[in-house]
């Protein structure tokens, strides 16, 4: 599992995780598409746009490795945002090929591109 070394641990200030330490013996976590409902509590849509600022400061439009980043978070972006890169695509997989969905990123995280989200300093 490839470790994206200098990708923020978590949100600061809070216990929404990002990547997780060490493989799963049991095989990686499937990544499904979580359905976002408006009524969504502000915390966890922070947390969303965190990570996807996060996700745009280290990779940018290139493809990227899954490795250790976080299933339970990547599910709520995947299928949208974070789309495959690959075909076949392994959802099962550390070594799963992941890319930034841009326009649909940019219309749904418009904080996470424009400076003004949680790594306003522009390095995450």
């Amino acid at each position: 599992m490839l470790k994206h070394r200098g990708f923020p641990g978590r949100l600061p200030s809070s216990e929404f995780q990002f990547v997780i330490r060490r493989d799963n013996k049991a095989g990686a976590t499937k990544l499904i598409a979580r359905e976002r409902y408006a009524d969504r509590r502000p915390p966890d849509r922070r947390a969303d746009s965190g990570f996807m600022e996060a996700l745009w400061l280290y990779f940018g439009e290139e493809p990227f490795e899954r490795g250790n980043l976080d299933a339970g978070r990547l599910s709520w972006l995947f299928g949208r945002e974070v789309i495959p890169a690959e075909d076949p695509f392994d959802p099962e997989s550390y070594d799963a090929m992941l890319k930034i969905d841009v326009s649909r990123a940019r219309a749904s995280f418009p904080e996470a591109f424009d400076g003004t989200g949680v790594w306003e300093g522009g390095s995450a």
